[in-house]
């Protein structure tokens, strides 16, 4: 089984990382950016068989491991 883990800044947290993009976008001539968030996507390979308890170990992964749950939510993707 597969796994998609999307790990972003949660909202009104300054991305420091998408603001640099947002920049460097303006000086390459994309003038109508506005606005970049910058995450991270992280894909495992389970040995599960069983989609609740693949759900559930990955959701584990990351409250321990894969995001900072202070400043970043996550999004998890079962396949």
């Amino acid at each position: 089984m597969k796994a998609r883990v999307h790990v972003m800044l949660k909202d009104g947290v300054l991305d420091p990382q998408g603001e640099a993009v947002r920049h460097a976008l303006g000086t390459l001539g994309f003038a109508g950016v506005e606005g970049v968030r910058q995450g991270k996507v992280i894909d495992l390979d389970l040995a599960a068989t069983d989609r609740a308890a693949a759900e559930a170990e990955v959701r584990a992964m990351c409250e321990k491991l894969l995001a900072n749950t202070v400043i970043e939510k996550y999004a998890i993707e079962i396949a």
